[in-house]
């Protein structure tokens, strides 16, 4: 009895069921097994955000790390997958008070820390799972027993043990320096957390009245912010202003007198020379009033609005106090004048807004001494980027890198563990909640109000999510991890944190790889965002296709660290390769008997079964390395062409005559099931879903084909000589067919072969019936062709001759050409009428003139096509 599968594939049909089986089953979760000779394969999400929902970014990052992770299961290694999410501070935050306002019509402030972190974790149970389920969808095999959450309470723990850690080897400070500052999330930023965008801006230029006589004139971005001036400062070898530095000028707009300071930061071809500091609103400005002990004056509050020191400005936000100020500047005779300039401007990469320089009280980490291993465990090459390109980027960030602000204004996330006592000021840090002073036993104690950068926890994801700080078997076995794989744009923002995080913590990297992999964009392009609505929903995708074709188009044509089209086309030819995957298998195993095995026998098989095999073999040693290189758009591709090309549109087609002879042949069938069953093997990662639906109706050892054996090419399997000749045979057979379409000659028409070898050893009578079947010959013959009119084609290997009159009709053929070539004479005609008349051409749109020309061109190029055609058959 024939085994038989549905007509056609349905995914869903088949996907939940199938991820459901795997869980049942257990299979994403490894056993620790010190025996294995190979060692364990681990992999760490990098976790979304739990506000977030699944996008072509989270779908492509996904599917990459699935498809590592099923090829190094399948190859017998101990494969972990950690999943996990990130409480997301910033945007959790917002989304929740959001949705406070238009539920309740309250802020946080309304009700208070507690009430408020309470609605949070409300929210996250409810709404922080969603994410999760779309990469069960997705076919994600992590193994969902170990699922983490940044906030956890052992991942809480872990993440304040680094943080004492840190304070007592004295690398986490707490500082007044300028910081970030987002007036919209009323929160202090870290460098990476800015956007810097190039903007089109103004550059004023503002007289300073010189006490005693003469002025200067200081040129700015930033007019509103004179108001906290407390320095005008020039270069100290600018021979210009020698003579006055020392002297003082009178603040315009206000009452006070600041000095005149000589600094080598002053770039002397910078509009003047002379630039106006301003410490609390400006990093550079600070530096420079650290150095000349300047005052500091504060002028922009937490929402950039102009505090009290501004004077008559107070309570104006910053962009319309630069008007007044302008204003104010110009009828009081102090606007020099104004200019276009363009320059980098600083936004918040949460929600946009233009970041302001402030001067805060913040919590830092010292980078200098955490930098150097990250560095160098690099540059050894202990630690390999793919492609390593991203090397630089990181080392470059690594060199240059300032001391990480970490301390945020916000209430959901890490508290920061700084304990104050209101008596006597000391600060404790403790991994404990500090309730007595330890200076002077005072129980009048607070614990800071800030809360920790998001990316203070994630850094800590490769360890905190295996155990710890506890020494568990988890992160015995497989701490280090194997490979990280992540976008390029968060190499800075998340890389390398985990990489000196996990030198200064455990003393060991975080991963031996990391895999960067571009950005999804649409069919044009452009960057997927919701300002521009081009954004493609995975789900939708994966409802309408499938979610094996939504995986392999993510694959096919990606390469490491380049960015990636989305477009639909691609999509429906994913699926169109999952349909043929379908119904080849299925024909498969219509001639398959139910309950038999099909043994290969190398005594009994004939030319096309070795070519095929070996073939076969030689894909699963490509494919292998492929992906040991991570190239997994060159393995899908050649995945796609042995398939599609080899196997269904070649082998399944040869061998049919053997399939339909009486009794069938069981040697044919036996290559079927061994290559169809290696093939899904290795098309298993790409598409999980549709090759363990086909692999569960055949001939099989096991209960899935996710945990099968890897294939492993058999180097008894190969056939070159075999192979070599039957691609000879094709080659010819491709000519045949092309020179048969060229002349348009229909496959019920017979037509005689006349092959001369060029190559000893290929063609011989053995190898006739693949032509008859393949090529529409009537007959092959070993010579020369005595017909002179007849087509001639070249191979490598071949000359081939056909007469012309076994593959047309001549003479209904020339007359069915003379008449198509009259037909397109009168078409000429007609539209050289139309194009000589002037007034057409003048009074006809232009658009309707040129379709005119391009038909004329169309047409010629028909007739001389035609005509050619014609001679060749008098």
């Amino acid at each position: 009895m024939a085994i038989e599968l549905p007509k056609q594939y349905n995914p869903a049909d088949v996907e939940d069921r199938l991820y459901k089986f795997w869980t049942d089953k257990g299979y994403f979760t490894p056993v620790i097994d010190k025996n294995n000779p190979k060692p364990p394969f681990t992999i760490v999400i990098p976790p979304p955000n739990v506000t977030g929902q699944l996008h072509m970014g989270h779908a492509l990052n996904n599917t990459i790390q699935d498809i590592i992770i099923r090829t190094k299961r399948m190859q017998g290694y101990p494969t972990l997958w950690i999943p996990g999410t990130d409480h997301a501070g910033i945007a959790t935050q917002i989304k929740v008070e959001e949705n406070l306002r238009k539920t309740e019509g309250k802020s946080r402030h309304d009700l208070g820390r507690e009430a408020f972190l309470e609605k949070v974790w409300d929210w996250k149970r409810v709404n922080g799972g969603r994410i999760i389920d779309q990469l069960k969808k997705l076919g994600s095999s992590c193994d969902w027993t170990r699922e983490r959450f940044t906030m956890d309470e052992q991942l809480s723990r872990a993440v304040r043990k680094v943080f004492v850690i840190l304070y007592k080897k004295g690398l986490i400070y707490r500082g007044y320096r300028i910081i970030n500052w987002c007036p919209n999330c009323t929160t202090a930023l870290s460098d990476t957390e800015v956007d810097h965008v190039d903007e089109d801006g103004k550059l004023w230029h503002i007289k300073y009245p010189i006490k005693g006589g003469g002025e200067l004139v200081v040129a700015t971005t930033r007019p509103e912010t004179m108001l906290g001036d407390t320095a005008v400062a020039v270069n100290t070898n600018d021979e210009r202003y020698k003579n006055i530095i020392g002297k003082s000028v009178l603040l315009p707009l206000t009452d006070r007198e600041i000095p005149i300071i000589a600094d080598e930061y002053v770039e002397t071809e910078f509009g003047t020379g002379c630039v106006k500091i301003t410490p609390c609103h400006d990093p550079n400005d600070f530096e420079v009033a650290q150095r000349h002990s300047l005052e500091m004056i504060e002028v922009l509050d937490a929402n950039a609005k102009i505090n009290s020191n501004g004077g008559k400005y107070a309570g104006m936000d910053r962009y319309d106090a630069r008007k007044a100020v302008l204003v104010d500047l110009d009828a009081l005779g102090y606007l020099v004048k104004t200019e276009n300039h363009a320059h980098a401007v600083g936004h918040c990469y949460r929600c946009s807004t233009t970041v302001e320089p402030m001067s805060s009280r913040q919590w830092f980490v010292a980078m200098k001494a955490l930098a150097e291993p990250a560095i160098k465990v690099v540059e050894d090459g202990d630690l390999e980027f793919i492609p390593d390109r991203f090397a630089k980027i990181y080392l470059n960030w690594m060199r240059g890198i300032q001391d990480w602000c970490i301390s945020r204004q916000l209430w959901w996330g890490h508290r920061i563990p700084a304990y104050y006592c209101d008596d006597c000021g000391e600060i404790a840090v403790e991994e404990y909640d500090v309730t007595e002073c330890p200076k002077c036993g005072s129980q009048n104690i607070k614990q800071d109000e800030d809360v920790l950068d998001t990316w203070f926890s994630s850094a800590l994801w490769p360890f905190s999510t295996l155990g710890w700080p506890d020494e568990t078997e988890d992160l015995k076995y497989f701490y280090p991890t194997s490979t990280l794989v992540t976008a390029y744009d968060i190499i800075t923002f998340w890389v390398s944190k985990m990489i000196f995080q996990s030198l200064e913590v455990t003393g060991k990297k975080p991963f031996d790889k990391v895999f960067i992999h571009g950005l999804v964009r649409d069919s044009q392009g452009r960057k997927m965002s919701k300002s521009l609505g081009n954004g493609i929903d995975p789900l939708e995708v994966i409802d309408e296709y499938g979610a094996d074709a939504l995986r392999f188009m993510l694959a096919t044509g990606n390469s490491p660290g380049n960015d990636m089209r989305f477009s639909t086309e691609k999509v429906e030819s994913s699926r169109n390769f999952a349909n043929k995957v379908w119904n080849s298998a299925r024909f498969v195993l219509m001639n398959l008997e139910e309950g038999k095995n099909y043994e290969l026998d190398k005594t009994s098989l004939r030319l096309e079964d070795k070519w095929v095999i070996s073939l076969y073999n030689t894909l699963i040693s490509e494919v292998t390395a492929n992906i040991e290189k991570y190239e997994l758009g060159i393995a899908v591709s050649k995945l796609y062409d042995f398939i599609w090309d080899i196997f269904c549109d070649w082998y399944i087609e040869i061998v049919k005559p053997r399939l339909f002879a009486e009794g069938g042949d069981d040697s044919a069938k036996a290559v079927l099931v061994y290559v169809l069953s290696g093939t899904l093997k290795l098309l298993h990662p790409f598409m999980p879903f549709i090759t363990e639906e086909i692999w569960q109706k055949l001939p099989h050892e096991g209960e899935s084909i996710m945990v099968s054996e890897y294939p492993v090419a058999d180097v008894d399997m190969r056939f070159e000589a075999e192979e070599k000749r039957m691609d000879s045979v094709i080659g010819a057979i491709r000519a045949i067919r092309n020179i048969r379409a060229e002349m348009n000659v229909p496959p019920s028409r017979k037509a005689k072969l006349y092959i001369t070898p060029i190559s000893e050893g290929v063609f011989s009578d053995d190898i006739n019936h693949f032509f008859e079947k393949l090529a529409h010959a009537s007959s092959v013959e070993y010579g020369e062709c005595p017909d002179s009119n007849a087509a001639k084609l070249v191979t490598d290997s071949a000359t081939v001759m056909i007469p012309v009159s076994d593959m047309v009709d001549m003479e209904a053929e020339r007359n069915r050409l003379r008449k198509e070539l009259e037909s397109c004479e009168k078409e000429l005609q007609r539209v050289d009428a139309k194009l000589s008349n002037e007034e057409f051409v003048s009074r006809a749109p232009a658009k309707i003139v040129e379709a005119e020309k391009e038909k004329r061109e169309k047409y010629l190029a028909l007739q001389k096509n035609l005509t050619e055609a014609l001679e060749k058959l008098q």
